[in-house]
Protein backbone atom coordinates (compact mmCIF):
# COMPACT_ATOMS: atom_id res chain seq x y z
CA UNK A 1 0.00 0.00 0.00
CA UNK A 2 2.84 2.41 0.79
CA UNK A 3 4.22 1.90 -2.72
CA UNK A 4 1.15 3.69 -4.11
CA UNK A 5 2.24 6.92 -2.43
CA UNK A 6 6.02 6.86 -2.76
CA UNK A 7 7.92 8.89 -5.37
CA UNK A 8 10.12 7.07 -7.89
CA UNK A 9 10.52 10.30 -9.89
CA UNK A 10 11.50 13.42 -7.92
CA UNK A 11 8.58 15.84 -7.38
CA UNK A 12 10.61 18.72 -8.84
CA UNK A 13 11.04 16.76 -12.08
CA UNK A 14 7.29 16.19 -12.32
CA UNK A 15 6.67 19.90 -11.74
CA UNK A 16 9.20 20.85 -14.46
CA UNK A 17 7.71 18.32 -16.89
CA UNK A 18 4.16 19.52 -16.23
CA UNK A 19 5.21 23.15 -16.58
CA UNK A 20 7.07 22.61 -19.84
CA UNK A 21 4.23 20.62 -21.44
CA UNK A 22 1.59 23.11 -20.29
CA UNK A 23 3.43 26.13 -21.67
CA UNK A 24 4.36 24.39 -24.92
CA UNK A 25 0.73 23.50 -25.58
CA UNK A 26 -0.52 26.89 -24.41
CA UNK A 27 1.77 28.72 -26.84
CA UNK A 28 0.99 26.28 -29.64
CA UNK A 29 -2.77 26.76 -29.25
CA UNK A 30 -2.49 30.51 -28.65
CA UNK A 31 -0.21 31.45 -31.54
CA UNK A 32 -0.48 28.65 -34.09
CA UNK A 33 -3.91 27.04 -33.82
CA UNK A 34 -7.25 28.86 -33.72
CA UNK A 35 -10.25 27.51 -31.87
CA UNK A 36 -13.37 26.55 -33.72
CA UNK A 37 -16.41 28.79 -33.34
CA UNK A 38 -18.27 28.14 -30.12
CA UNK A 39 -15.52 26.18 -28.44
CA UNK A 40 -14.34 26.47 -24.86
CA UNK A 41 -11.49 28.73 -23.85
CA UNK A 42 -7.91 27.71 -24.52
CA UNK A 43 -6.96 27.23 -20.89
CA UNK A 44 -10.07 25.08 -20.35
CA UNK A 45 -9.17 22.78 -23.23
CA UNK A 46 -5.58 22.45 -22.08
CA UNK A 47 -6.62 21.72 -18.53
CA UNK A 48 -9.01 18.95 -19.55
CA UNK A 49 -6.62 17.32 -22.03
CA UNK A 50 -3.55 17.44 -19.81
CA UNK A 51 -5.31 16.41 -16.63
CA UNK A 52 -7.01 13.51 -18.41
CA UNK A 53 -3.66 12.34 -19.74
CA UNK A 54 -1.90 12.80 -16.40
CA UNK A 55 -4.74 11.05 -14.59
CA UNK A 56 -4.70 8.16 -17.05
CA UNK A 57 -0.97 7.71 -16.51
CA UNK A 58 -1.45 7.82 -12.76
CA UNK A 59 -4.30 5.31 -12.84
CA UNK A 60 -2.70 2.95 -15.37
CA UNK A 61 0.53 2.74 -13.42
CA UNK A 62 2.83 4.43 -15.92
CA UNK A 63 3.82 6.56 -12.99
CA UNK A 64 5.18 4.46 -10.20
CA UNK A 65 2.84 6.03 -7.65
CA UNK A 66 -0.40 7.95 -7.28
CA UNK A 67 1.55 10.75 -5.63
CA UNK A 68 3.52 11.37 -8.84
CA UNK A 69 0.31 11.72 -10.84
CA UNK A 70 -1.12 14.04 -8.18
CA UNK A 71 1.94 16.32 -8.33
CA UNK A 72 1.73 16.52 -12.13
CA UNK A 73 -2.02 17.22 -12.08
CA UNK A 74 -1.53 19.84 -9.36
CA UNK A 75 1.16 21.56 -11.42
CA UNK A 76 -1.07 21.71 -14.50
CA UNK A 77 -4.04 23.00 -12.50
CA UNK A 78 -1.85 25.61 -10.78
CA UNK A 79 -0.72 27.04 -14.14
CA UNK A 80 -4.34 27.22 -15.28
CA UNK A 81 -5.38 29.09 -12.13
CA UNK A 82 -2.39 31.42 -12.46
CA UNK A 83 -3.29 32.33 -16.06
CA UNK A 84 -6.90 33.00 -15.06
CA UNK A 85 -5.76 35.15 -12.13
CA UNK A 86 -3.26 37.11 -14.26
CA UNK A 87 -5.90 37.72 -16.93
CA UNK A 88 -8.36 38.98 -14.32
CA UNK A 89 -5.84 41.09 -12.41
CA UNK A 90 -3.78 42.61 -15.24
CA UNK A 91 -5.48 43.81 -18.45
CA UNK A 92 -2.15 43.77 -20.33
CA UNK A 93 -1.85 40.02 -19.69
CA UNK A 94 -5.09 39.33 -21.55
CA UNK A 95 -3.37 40.49 -24.76
CA UNK A 96 -0.91 37.64 -24.31
CA UNK A 97 -3.26 34.99 -22.95
CA UNK A 98 -6.25 35.60 -25.23
CA UNK A 99 -6.31 35.83 -28.99
CA UNK A 100 -7.48 39.22 -30.22
CA UNK A 101 -10.81 39.77 -31.94
CA UNK A 102 -10.58 39.53 -35.75
CA UNK A 103 -13.10 41.56 -37.81
CA UNK A 104 -14.80 39.46 -40.50
CA UNK A 105 -17.45 41.88 -41.81
CA UNK A 106 -17.37 45.66 -41.62
CA UNK A 107 -20.36 47.72 -42.83
CA UNK A 108 -21.76 44.87 -44.91
CA UNK A 109 -18.45 44.04 -46.61
CA UNK A 110 -16.78 40.69 -46.03
CA UNK A 111 -13.13 41.12 -45.12
CA UNK A 112 -11.78 38.29 -47.25
CA UNK A 113 -8.15 38.80 -46.23
CA UNK A 114 -9.09 38.18 -42.59
CA UNK A 115 -11.13 35.12 -43.56
CA UNK A 116 -8.18 33.78 -45.49
CA UNK A 117 -5.71 34.39 -42.62
CA UNK A 118 -8.01 32.52 -40.23
CA UNK A 119 -8.77 29.79 -42.80
CA UNK A 120 -12.51 30.47 -42.64
CA UNK A 121 -14.48 29.98 -45.84
CA UNK A 122 -17.28 32.33 -46.87
CA UNK A 123 -19.66 29.40 -46.43
CA UNK A 124 -18.46 28.95 -42.83
CA UNK A 125 -19.05 32.65 -42.20
CA UNK A 126 -22.50 32.58 -43.82
CA UNK A 127 -23.40 29.53 -41.71
CA UNK A 128 -22.48 31.48 -38.57
CA UNK A 129 -24.58 34.43 -39.77
CA UNK A 130 -27.58 32.15 -40.40
CA UNK A 131 -27.24 30.68 -36.91
CA UNK A 132 -27.72 34.22 -35.62
CA UNK A 133 -30.70 34.93 -37.88
CA UNK A 134 -28.95 36.92 -40.60
CA UNK A 135 -29.31 35.77 -44.22
CA UNK A 136 -27.33 38.44 -46.05
CA UNK A 137 -23.83 39.65 -45.06
CA UNK A 138 -24.73 43.11 -46.42
CA UNK A 139 -27.19 43.46 -43.52
CA UNK A 140 -24.35 43.10 -41.00
CA UNK A 141 -22.79 46.21 -39.48
CA UNK A 142 -19.97 44.24 -37.83
CA UNK A 143 -19.06 40.58 -37.44
CA UNK A 144 -15.95 39.32 -35.70
CA UNK A 145 -14.17 36.14 -34.71
CA UNK A 146 -13.92 36.49 -30.93
CA UNK A 147 -11.06 35.28 -28.75
CA UNK A 148 -13.07 32.23 -27.69
CA UNK A 149 -13.64 31.20 -31.31
CA UNK A 150 -17.26 32.32 -31.53
CA UNK A 151 -18.50 34.69 -34.22
CA UNK A 152 -20.28 37.78 -32.93
CA UNK A 153 -22.69 39.57 -35.27
CA UNK A 154 -24.12 43.10 -35.03
CA UNK A 155 -26.76 43.57 -37.74
CA UNK A 156 -27.86 46.98 -38.93
CA UNK A 157 -30.68 48.33 -36.82
CA UNK A 158 -29.24 47.06 -33.52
Amino acid sequence: MAALFRFDTPAWELIVRGTMIYWFLFLLFRFVLRRDPGSNGLADILLVVLISDATQNGMAGEYKSIAEGMVLIGTIAAWNVWIDWMSFRFPWFIKFAEARMIPLIRHGRILRANLQRQMITEEDLKRQLRLQGVEDPQRVKHAALESDGSVSVVPYGS
